[in-house]
């Protein structure tokens, strides 16, 4: 960090920022965020390389999120889900990660909500564009923190996807082109 501090002082050249042997995943994902996200809230940095002793596929992953955390470049909705609790009656995480590999693949500036229980689910992600909660066999979607539709909880993800399809139907805006991208 300080090495890029200085030489953006000397400097006009573009910079490729990065963070050399930053370890596993979790490890190396707080040190690439701590040390990215400090220099380009400074305006240092011009390109972005994520080092990770993982997949490179997490890389590129977690520098999409760095980016999109700075408010930088958005690709694909974001995805917000609870921690769960004692009234968490579904699976949470399975739900969660299928809901992330899913919007990986949509081009639209949206928030989704994957919360553990029906009660407080779309209250607590009222901020959400749209999200799912589920418990004893049932889900519900719920846009804006209003249930708009419940279904049988394995309908659940085909049904939320068709309404985020719905969704970005009706906010046209909210899609990201190539060249937003």
């Amino acid at each position: 960090v300080k090495a890029y501090q200085l030489f953006a002082k000397k400097s006009d050249f573009p910079l490729h920022v990065g963070v050399t042997e930053a370890g596993g995943l979790i490890p190396g994902t707080v040190k690439n965020t701590l040390a990215l996200g400090y220099l380009f809230l400074r305006g240092i940095g011009d390109t972005i390389r994520v080092s990770l002793t993982s997949d490179p596929v997490e890389e590129v992953y977690v520098a999409y999120e760095i980016l999109r955390n700075l408010g930088l470049r958005i690709l694909y909705p974001e995805v917000i889900a609870c921690p769960t609790c004692g009234r968490c009656e579904i699976d949470l995480m399975s739900l969660y990660e299928k809901v992330v590999e899913l919007a990986k693949n949509i081009r639209a500036d949206l928030k989704l909500a994957v919360m553990g229980c029906v009660v407080n689910g779309p209250g607590e992600a009222r901020l959400a564009d749209l999200g799912i909660a589920g418990g004893k066999g049932v889900g519900i979607i719920f846009r804006e923190g209003k249930i708009i539709k419940k279904v049988k909880e394995e309908d659940l993800l085909k049904a939320f996807f068709e309404e985020v399809e719905r969704f970005m139907q009706d906010h046209p805006e909210r899609l990201i082109s190539n060249a937003k991208s």
